[in-house]
């Protein structure tokens, strides 16, 4: 019995060793998309904080392009040593499976998952040029006007683009025009501005700042209740489309076969910095809230059936890649 105690004792020291001296230089964060969105909102929140308490610098990487691919890609086939980390969301790693044929890796396989950090509520959105006030009124206006709205998106398997294929469905059908834009959310948004588009969902941190700067306007947010960012701002089931009730949440991934100690101290690394007040405060200032996950385990049960969850609803839409 001895022996067998000092076999397993040695057996886990190089992990327990390992798990103590990592990180030992600085750490990479791949966003998978362009700054001003979402992603990069959380991200860039976060990261002092992290790096502090990791006693290393974290370097944020955007990587932005094929909705999110590109940065994911990059990030999976990473060295799976700790020293890269992929801040992924509900469309790279449970949507876009379902849309990307030609997608190189396999999220749910090729990458560890080690805990969601923050759900972030969407806004339906439109230019100050465009009439509609109310989500009821936008669909009077595209059905007495076919063809002649333009809604925005960050790509065509995006979560924003499912969830406008499902308010048309609501609606009994709208005859709209999509424009799809690289790189994210940022530049649809900044799309909608110039006027390009008129109308589109997105998450409420792309957005914030321009409905604030009165240069959008909202006229729903997709949570099941209004958020304290936008508290005047009906909900879409208030609004009469109970089905549009979606969020988008983001977390924490390494590459497949990094090692498990590395894996567990990221994860009571990341929630030390997400109960941080100063964070959880910036980050519901935005709109955003934070939901931590019990153990890396059921975050990848949780992927796992986000992902059945929206690959239903695109192969139900016909959602495909440009």
């Amino acid at each position: 019995m001895r022996k067998m105690l000092a076999w397993v004792a040695l057996t886990l020291l190089p992990a327990l060793a390992l798990g103590q001296a990592y990180p030992s230089r600085p750490v990479r964060m791949i966003i998978p998309f362009a700054p001003g969105g979402a992603s990069d909102f959380v991200g860039r929140i976060i990261q002092p904080k992290m790096g502090e308490i990791l006693g290393q610098q974290l370097v944020v990487e955007n990587r932005g392009g094929a909705a999110g691919n590109i940065g994911m890609e990059a990030a999976a086939k990473s060295d799976p040593d700790g020293y890269t980390i992929f801040l992924g969301n509900i469309g790279t790693v449970a949507i876009n499976a379902a849309v990307f044929r030609s997608l190189s890796i396999k999220p749910q396989s090729d990458f560890t998952a080690v805990t969601e950090i923050v759900d972030v509520p969407g806004v339906l959105i439109a230019s100050q040029s465009f009439p509609p006030r109310t989500v009821q009124e936008v669909v009077d206006y595209a059905k007495a006007n076919p063809g002649k709205l333009n809604y925005g998106s960050p790509g065509s398997g995006s979560q924003n683009r499912l969830e406008m294929e499902l308010f048309r469905q609501a609606a009994g059908g709208m005859d709209m025009v999509h424009v799809p834009y690289k790189g994210g959310a940022g530049p649809a948004v900044t799309g909608l501005v110039a006027g390009e588009t008129q109308l589109m969902f997105t998450t409420a941190p792309s957005a914030l700042g321009q409905i604030k700067g009165g240069r959008l306007k909202v006229l729903a947010v997709t949570s099941a209740k209004r958020i304290p960012a936008l508290p005047d701002v009906p909900t879409m089931v208030e609004s009469g489309f109970p089905r549009s009730v979606s969020g988008s949440w983001q977390g924490i991934f390494v590459p497949r076969g990094t090692p498990q100690p590395v894996v567990e101290k990221l994860f009571a690394v990341t929630h030390q910095v997400m109960k941080t007040p100063d964070v959880a405060e910036r980050l519901a200032t935005g709109g955003v809230d934070v939901v931590l996950s019990e153990s890396p385990r059921a975050f990848a049960a949780f992927v796992a059936s986000e992902s059945e969850r929206w690959g239903k609803v695109a192969r139900e839409v016909g959602a495909t890649v440009d």
